[in-house]
């Protein structure tokens, strides 16, 4: 196995995606989902994993974690929770192959209101799908945990969530976090937005320079540009111009920098597939 450069500058919030392979729902099953979390949480115990949400659909997950800038975590935390989960869904099944696609993605956000907006986008995952129409109805994503009271085998770390929020109090964050949610499904502007799935960053411009310099060589191709560039019709960043993104090159495979797998992706096998670090 192939060790992992990591790609993930500390100090970032990050939001990953990575999906099944061929988009096949095989985290369609409630088990599934459980030992995916599972793992999630033997991650947060083994390497320090930060976690600041997350929701499992059925067929990717989302995940949004804080880069402490310690040895490999992030890249670490997701080969154990993808191979782990792969593997007892495979022997379970009788079942050989890709269970995930090469690769995940992955996003710096800037803290405080694009982290929100992360949070949000990533809690309504569902609602989008029509399974359900409120999140608290969804027991695979971050609500649950927040305002479920668990205390034993939690993975949101509530204080660094709310210190890069600028929240001072766990009553607090339920209450923001409810009224945000209340807020986007009053609006009727729960649609996909392809910046948190498709970007190497999101946030103001200053910040998105930011990530942009200090990806040096590996971000010279990408090009920054208004988060609502491409998009119809009108929404909070056509309003307010106030979120920019970076997104990569149109033609990765042409990049001398991203090789054959992308800007911020390395490759490990494992096995009969390939998780991308």
């Amino acid at each position: 196995m192939g060790r992992a450069k990591l790609h993930h500058i500390p100090g970032y919030a990050w939001h990953l995606t990575h999906r099944c392979h061929d988009k096949a729902f095989l985290l369609k099953f409630a088990r599934d989902k459980r030992r995916w979390l599972h793992w999630l949480f033997e991650a947060k115990k083994r390497y320090g994993l930060v976690i600041l949400g997350y929701t499992i659909t059925s067929n990717h997950i989302h995940l949004l974690v804080y880069d402490t800038g310690r040895d490999q975590v992030i890249s670490r935390s997701i080969l154990l929770t993808a191979s782990r989960t792969a593997r007892e869904y495979n022997i379970r099944k009788d079942r050989s192959g890709a269970f995930w696609e090469d690769h995940y993605h992955a996003t710096a956000v800037e803290t405080e209101t694009h982290l929100r907006e992360g949070l949000i986008y990533v809690e309504l995952n569902m609602v989008r799908a029509g399974v359900v129409d409120h999140p608290k109805n969804w027991p695979f994503g971050t609500y649950s945990e927040i305002f479920g009271g668990r205390q034993r085998y939690r993975l949101v770390d509530t204080a660094t969530l709310m210190r890069l929020l600028g929240i001072g109090s766990r009553e607090l964050l339920k209450s923001a976090y409810d009224s945000w949610i209340r807020e986007k499904l009053s609006r009727g502007t729960n649609e996909r937005e392809p910046k948190w799935t498709e970007s190497i960053a999101v946030g103001g411009e200053r910040f998105v320079v930011e990530i942009k310099e200090r990806l040096g060589v590996r971000a010279a191709t990408s090009r920054i540009i208004p988060a609502y560039e491409g998009r119809t019709g009108t929404g909070p960043d056509r309003e307010e111009g106030a979120s920019y993104i970076l997104r990569e090159n149109d033609d990765p495979y042409g990049s001398i920098l991203m090789g054959k797998k992308g800007l911020l992706s390395n490759s490990v096998k494992l096995g009969a597939f390939t998780i991308d670090l």
